[in-house]
């Protein structure tokens, strides 16, 4: 089983997601298995305001913890987290961080994307 802890800038409560890689895709949005894929599969929100489709940085989030249970990024992910605000060495989208193998991922969601302010 896999695990995704997801904390909130903005002070909202911790929430938690086990689940089983083999049952990704969740959702229709992101890429299959992915940090959005999993969080809108488990109706937990997370903003996404192309769809999932690594055109925006509204999904960016903060890998705390996990990485290395993670897909590497791509260049496109890169190129367009140089524009996400509150930007770090661990940043992600997560419409293209995928799961790759079973372990815990814990991330926090900024308060501040391109296009408002969460909560």
């Amino acid at each position: 089983m896999a695990k995704l802890r997801v904390t909130y800038e903005t002070g909202d409560p911790e929430k938690v997601i086990e689940f089983d890689l083999d049952k990704a895709p969740f959702q229709h949005d992101g890429q299959p298995g992915s940090i959005l894929d999993i969080m809108l599969g488990h109706e937990i929100s997370l903003e996404h305001a192309c769809g999932g489709n690594c055109a925006c940085t509204t999904c960016h989030v903060i890998v705390k913890s996990g990485m290395t249970n993670l897909s590497e990024n791509e260049e496109a992910e890169d190129d367009l987290l140089d524009r996400a605000p509150g930007l770090t060495p661990t940043s992600r989208l997560g419409c293209q961080a995928v799961f790759e193998k079973d372990g815990e991922v814990t991330i926090l969601v900024p308060r501040y994307t391109i296009n408002q302010q969460v909560g």
